[in-house]
């Protein structure tokens, strides 16, 4: 009769459980049970926890095994439990001590040789493991620097179930010989990067900002590269309109290039919802860029927000989260798509419930929106024989609908790049170096202002606090009331437009925001032009 436990962590969605996985040895008929609401996954480890137990030299108990995940509630789900159960069932053969893995937490598939796999989902899990007060967490080597992302936490990377042997019972360790073959792709990363996951994201791990397009190939689009500064320092919601070949998506893939570097925190945030969704490189445990996702326009509702079979997975407003969302062609996306960003938009998160359980990913986003005018791009060109019908028109402009570009805090019409601004005969744009220096200083002068409360940018303020804490410039406002009392603007549109206002006046190094700082705010906000001249630090 033999006892052991050891630990694990099962991930709903980025959030991890701490499980206690028990093995309990009885005397009777040879027989492997695994109980504790496993799927099929955990199921098949039964099979390859055997196979690696023999063949890293170790002797199989020929008992009858039962091996519990608790809490049993819980369900659990992946390879990742391989390692810990391996070591519990060594732990009750007492072939490595009970008390060395009873509060030791083991993470990591095993291969039928014994060699230790990475899995997904390293960093929430060794966050969940940290914030249940463990300390000592055994990883696959390729997954030791993604967990030593936690502070206080003592990790060590094994390459096989015989180091880790060798580890807990203080004999010589043996080296393990690569696998890979020379020209290609080493077979032991293949759980890291999940394919399909990725969702057509353009992240920027990590890499130097040279790896981001310029905007100064942007050619001309001074009112487009003005919202673009704007969104970029306030973190508002953009709307770029306009005909085929104007230049929407080259400015939208400019956007991560001028944000700023994600901060220790957020990069956590980033790295653990794409370790999760499989897509973080291997190599590169930290993402440091501002991420960039854009998904096709067919992409369903559980595409964007999340969902799947079984335990929901993260989409790509969580994918994005901290970076960019960019919906391309947006009139194509599915209506019920579309509105399903309404909730995420506004609280910073996305709530998924399943038949499997309840979901809480993050979701705080940039969102940029690119439409055509008409079905065929040439509405508002003259002369460029637009036969599209006036309903069909309605149609198409209607697909969006009012609840959700009420969330967009910026609506700019892109207009046909000229000839003098193709052949540059109008000077060339800044580079996205210039810009990305005043959208910082932009954000530091907010994250001074709203130190000591829980926001951090211009568009995360709650209107009522702009109206009484952070009041604008006596008459100020006169413009956007007259608005409002007209019907043009709602209550959710007028704090909005307080919050642009504040933004401009950031860029313009203001203390609070006067009558041309709301000015270009409700310009940018309605797309109706109103002879605003272009304010100094908002675009050149």
């Amino acid at each position: 009769m033999g006892f052991a436990r050891a630990c694990s962590v099962a991930l709903v969605g980025v959030d991890g459980v701490v499980v206690e996985v028990q093995a309990d040895l009885e005397p009777g008929v040879a027989a492997f049970t695994l109980v504790g609401l496993p799927d099929k996954t955990l199921v098949e480890s039964r099979d390859r926890v055997r196979a690696a137990v023999v063949n890293s030299g170790a002797a199989w108990p020929q008992k009858k095994l039962t091996v519990g995940l608790s809490p049993a509630s819980v369900p659990k789900s992946g390879a990742g439990f391989d390692l810990a159960v391996a070591a519990a069932v060594l732990g009750a053969a007492e072939v490595v001590d009970p008390a060395a893995i009873a509060d030791l937490v083991l993470i990591g598939e095993l291969g039928l040789d014994g060699r230790v796999r990475p899995v997904r989902g390293i960093l929430p899990a060794v966050l969940a493991a940290s914030e249940a007060g463990y300390r000592q967490v055994v990883v696959p080597q390729q997954c030791a620097a993604e967990a030593a992302l936690v502070p206080d936490v003592s990790v060590l990377g094994v390459r096989s179930l015989r180091q880790l042997i060798a580890v807990l019972t203080d004999t010589p360790v043996p080296e393990e010989e690569p696998v890979d073959t020379p020209g290609r792709p080493d077979p032991i990363l293949a759980g890291l990067l999940l394919p399909g996951a990725g969702l057509g994201t353009g992240s920027a791990h990590g890499g130097p900002e040279a790896e981001f397009p310029d905007l100064a190939d942007v050619a001309g689009q001074r009112a487009a590269r003005r919202a673009l500064e704007v969104a970029a320092a306030g973190g508002h919601h953009l709307f770029f309109n306009g005909p085929p070949g104007a230049g929407k998506t080259m400015l939208a893939e400019r956007l991560p290039g001028i944000l700023p570097p994600l901060t220790r925190q957020e990069s956590v945030e980033v790295t653990a919802v794409h370790s999760v969704a499989g897509i973080l490189p291997p190599g590169e445990p930290l993402v440091t860029r501002a991420p960039y996702c854009a998904p096709h326009h067919s992409a369903t509702m559980q595409s964007l927000v999340g969902g799947g079979n079984g335990v929901p997975r993260p989409g790509a407003v969580s994918l994005a989260h901290r970076g960019v969302l960019f919906l391309d062609e947006a009139p194509e996306f599915h209506g019920r798509a579309l509105d399903a960003l309404r909730q995420p938009l506004e609280s910073g998160h996305v709530v998924i419930a399943r038949a499997a359980g309840v979901v809480r990913l993050p979701a705080r986003f940039l969102m940029v929106l690119a439409a055509n005018p008409c079905p065929c791009g040439r509405h508002t060109l003259h002369g460029a024989g637009c036969e599209c019908p006036p309903s069909a028109i309605r149609r198409y402009q209607g697909r969006l609908s009012g609840p959700l570009l009420d969330r967009v805090d910026l609506r700019v019409r892109v207009e046909p790049v000229t000839r003098a601004d193709l052949l540059g005969q109008g000077g060339r744009g800044e580079s996205t170096a210039v810009v990305a220096d005043r959208v910082r200083e932009a954000r530091d002068r907010a994250a001074g202002r709203l130190g000591g409360t829980p926001w951090l940018l211009n568009s995360e303020v709650p209107g009522q606090e702009l109206r009484t804490r952070w009041q604008p410039a006596p008459g100020a406002l006169e413009q956007a009331e007259r608005e409002v009392d007209r019907g043009l603007l709602t209550a959710r549109g007028l704090d909005r437009v307080l919050r642009v206002a504040w933004t401009v006046a950031d860029l313009r190094g203001r203390d609070r925001p006067d009558a041309l700082d709301v000015a270009v705010a409700l310009e940018l906000r309605t797309g109706i032009a109103r002879g605003v001249p272009m304010v100094t630090g908002a675009g050149s």
